[in-house]
């Protein structure tokens, strides 16, 4: 098959700046992608958490019409990790030489849809410049989906204008809503303001605007992408997704399977794999050690990792701590989010010793948590693909989740793990206390699910595969649309 040249247009990217999910995806397909031989660029902005990163600066400047004016930009460039896959940096320091990537603290920059202006017509002009004409232009949720209108108009004479088209909705919960009269921002007329545009409820919607005009819709999941057609999880958009149904198809994330691999972790005390689970056991007692609980094989320890917000069920999971420290377990927990939370879980591990938590954020310590639990639990309102189930079964951890998005698609009940469905805290208690009661009392079954979590093929190559003849049907689609009627 002939190598594709791909364009990836992001806001986040691992290693260089991330805030969730997205992030890991940027920074994992496009390696998978490069190392079956595609010529991958990833265009995103320099942040002031970027510059930590080496890289180099070309001798050339970007100039995006912003507002009523015009912005000009440096370059930089270097690679992702050890791959082909090439990293440009649009650098403009007064728009995101800042502390945060879309806000500081609880509310969001005033000025993002002119940051994201410059971003998604930047990428496209950088990508003339530099004579790369892409097959695909590859964007990611609200803040790159202005991209595919320029392609359609401001840019459409141009080489990158000629390419098709993909947007990945990662989470359909984050819009890009800005008012109508910033418009002008864009550089864009009245006549993409329409509801089959950017135009919704009388507002910009960024994420209307690249759903109607990306040549293929992706989600995380399977799963996910029926969800979103639907009124419960469109979040007001299913009927713009409905009327695109057969352009949306949903694709499993994938997992670093080398950062994320038990037997060479460099953050756990002891490695293990499928075949022996003794390092499994130490890990387990050193977190123990670690968090300050009793060092108890017996004992289940049941881990979470998450931000700690409505999405994630946090609510529907502190209503059922009451029950499940009520019985000999014990609990760790690592994340951050709402204040409620974040104190409820300091004041529970400062009166019992069956529950630790962790406020903040602690790479070492996650994958330590990941390794050194017996079940880890995901209650998610709704979650479009999820990666920690996926981190989870790799580490023998079998996961208890709730039966949505990506973790429905992810996760066999009672083989890799555990699953519920009624959003309820008596619900979630029931199915963790009963998944304890078969650690404790089935052992044998136990261990042979945890096998069969680890044996799973989680990594990114079959997902790159699948993207891969995303794009083909994007280009093809592409072509049969400029054919002459």
């Amino acid at each position: 098959m002939p190598r594709l040249r791909l364009l990836f247009v992001v806001s986040e990217c691992v290693p260089f700046a991330k805030t969730g999910g997205l992030a890991d995806v940027a920074g994992a397909l496009p390696i998978a992608l490069a190392n079956r031989g595609h010529d991958v660029r990833i265009v995103l902005p320099r942040y002031r958490v970027t510059k930590k990163h080496p890289a180099k600066q070309l001798p050339m400047s970007i100039g995006v019409p912003v507002g009523r004016g015009e912005a000009w930009g440096g370059v930089w460039e270097t690679r992702l990790g050890d791959s082909a896959a090439r990293v440009y940096f649009l650098d403009h320091e007064e728009l995101f030489d800042r502390p945060g990537i879309y806000n500081e603290g609880s509310g969001d920059y005033a000025d993002n849809l002119a940051r994201f202006t410059f971003l998604s017509r930047g990428a496209l002009r950088l990508s003339n410049a530099l004579g790369f004409k892409p097959d695909v232009v590859h964007v990611h949720d609200w803040p790159t989906c202005l991209a595919p209108i320029y392609m359609k108009t401001l840019e459409a004479g141009t080489p990158v204008g000629a390419a098709a088209s993909v947007l990945s909705i990662h989470n359909m919960g984050y819009q890009g809503w800005f008012d109508k009269d910033e418009l002008y921002q864009t550089g864009l007329g009245w006549e993409v303001f329409h509801p089959r545009g950017l135009e919704s409820f009388d507002r910009i919607n960024l994420l209307k605007g690249g759903i109607y005009s990306s040549t293929l819709l992706s989600t995380v999941s399977p799963r996910y992408s029926r969800e979103i057609q639907t009124a419960e999880g469109g979040h007001g958009l299913d009927g713009a997704l409905r009327e695109r149904g057969d352009s949306v198809i949903g694709i499993l994330n994938g997992i670093d399977d080398e950062e994320w691999n038990p037997a060479t972790d460099r953050h756990l005390p002891a490695h293990f794999d499928e075949r022996d689970l003794r390092g499994k056991a130490f890990c387990k007692a050193e977190l123990q050690r670690e968090m300050g609980l009793p060092i108890r094989p017996d004992v289940p320890l049941i881990g979470l990792i998450s931000r700690l917000v409505e999405q994630k069920g946090i609510d529907i999971f502190a209503g059922a701590l009451g029950r499940v420290l009520a019985e000999d377990v014990q609990v760790v927990v690592l994340g951050s989010g709402e204040g409620w939370a974040e104190s409820l879980f300091k004041r529970l591990s400062a009166q019992t010793d069956r529950f630790r938590a962790s406020i903040g954020l602690n790479e070492g310590l996650a994958h330590r948590i990941e390794a050194g639990s017996d079940l880890f639990v995901m209650p998610s309102r709704y979650e479009p693909c999820g990666l920690n189930q996926l981190y989870s079964q790799r580490y023998g951890t079998l996961p208890i989740v709730r039966a949505v998005g990506g973790l429905d698609d992810t996760v066999e009940h009672m083989v890799t793990g555990f699953k519920f469905h009624a959003l309820e805290a008596d619900v979630l208690a029931d199915m963790i206390l009963s998944a304890a009661h078969v650690y404790r009392t089935q052992p044998e079954h136990f261990h042979a699910m945890q096998r069969s979590a680890m044996r799973k093929d989680l990594g990114w190559d079959h997902a790159s595969r699948q993207y891969e003849a995303l794009y083909r049907l994007a280009i093809s689609r592409q072509v049969t649309a400029r054919l002459p009627g």
